[in-house]
């Protein structure tokens, strides 16, 4: 069998790929899966790791907010020049299905798809649906989503769409104790990570700003910063020597070591995309959403959703203040207040998600 998975950006839609081509080739180790992305996205630096072919369209898989009206136009025109380009990928790879997750580069991609009469897939991770997946999901051969909710709206009601949850990175054989003792937290610490999915997050720096020394009496933090790196190491030199271990500052984490992360911590702080809330969920893990204010309200409905069943802290960017943050990190200290969240998050995990989109992709492919 023969694959293409369109996807690319940020982890957001990279990862739920991941996790369904390993599922892919779990069940089918012959399996051919290419991967087709864009420009601006972190796909190049993270396709090689994985191993599958990468071929990058001219659109961008990521959008830049906020771009003036020059780059808007650039952006349309490499759109509109990589519908082209896929339906020439398609026609000379032959594939037996696409899985689209979604992103600016599903529009090209289902667009040729279609185009080709090739079996495709879309899938919507967020409780309030993409502009690209809403505009594009009429042409899918079938479609699914994460969230119930999401399947009452159109374009996706009116039709059969699966509900699967989020695919998420495996987590099978990871140990707790070993994770914890690979990044050096101490026996009954809390281990707050911090992390901003595939971007720096300014305003989570802004909002440790000056009780990062009293939060560290308390916890132990891993802060992925990003491109954020040389001034986290500046804040920590400036950390009281017995603290400055208990503050670790990483670019990225890699190879393991981000599901390591994931499983060592006690809560995590993180905004609210829909894979980063989907790991904090498969793994019972507290959390504080902070919604990206610029994503068009889907993180803010992600974040939501998860909130009303109990399973994560709302906060808006604008109230994450470092008073806001201390307080709320007074409360999580609390064992019985994580497990409380854990346990509402928890619930609402759906294990099975990669394998149901295989097994529906198994089944496009066989048509």
């Amino acid at each position: 069998m023969r694959v293409v998975i369109a996807g690319g950006g940020t982890g957001g839609h990279l990862f739920p790929g991941f996790a369904v081509a390993r599922t892919l080739r779990q069940q089918h180790p012959d399996a051919e899966i290419h991967w087709l992305g864009g420009q601006r996205g972190i796909e190049r630096e993270l396709l090689p790791a994985e191993g599958y072919p990468l071929t990058l369209l001219a659109a961008p898989s990521l959008r830049m907010s906020g771009a003036g009206f020059a780059a808007t136009l650039r952006d349309a025109i490499a759109l509109v020049v990589s519908i082209p380009q896929a339906v020439r990928y398609l026609l000379r790879l032959r594939p037996d299905v696409l899985f689209s997750t979604g992103g600016y580069i599903a529009i090209p991609a289902l667009i040729a798809a279609a185009l080709t009469r090739t079996p495709s897939l879309i899938w919507e991770g967020n409780v309030q649906a993409g502009r690209s997946n809403r505009l594009i999901a009429p042409l899918a051969s079938a479609r699914a989503v994460a969230w119930a909710a999401t399947a009452t709206k159109a374009p996706w009601s009116g039709r059969e769409t699966l509900v699967t949850g989020t695919p998420v990175r495996s987590f099978a054989g990871r140990d707790r104790s070993a994770a914890r003792a690979r990044f050096g937290v101490a026996e009954g610490t809390p281990l707050l990570l911090i992390f901003g999915g595939s971007q720096r997050v300014v305003r989570f720096e802004r909002a440790l700003s000056g009780i990062l020394t009293e939060l560290l009496a308390t916890w132990q933090i891993i802060h992925i910063v990003a491109d954020g790196l040389e001034e986290a190491e500046s804040t920590k030199r400036q950390l009281p020597a017995d603290l400055q271990s208990r503050y670790l500052p990483q670019a990225f984490l890699h190879g393991g070591e981000m599901e390591e992360a994931l499983v060592a911590a006690d809560l995590l702080l993180g905004r609210a995309g829909a894979s980063t809330l989907a790991e904090a969920v498969a793994l019972g893990l507290a959390s504080i959403a902070v919604p990206y204010p610029y994503a068009g309200g889907h993180q803010r409905a992600n974040a939501e959703a998860l909130a009303a069943a109990g399973g994560t802290v709302l906060i808006d960017d604008a109230d994450l203040t470092p008073e806001r943050l201390r307080q709320e990190l007074k409360v999580l200290a609390d064992p019985a207040a994580r497990q409380r969240i854990g346990r509402a998050a928890a619930s609402l995990a759906q294990p099975n998600a990669a394998l149901q989109i295989a097994e529906t992709l198994q089944r496009l492919a066989a048509r």
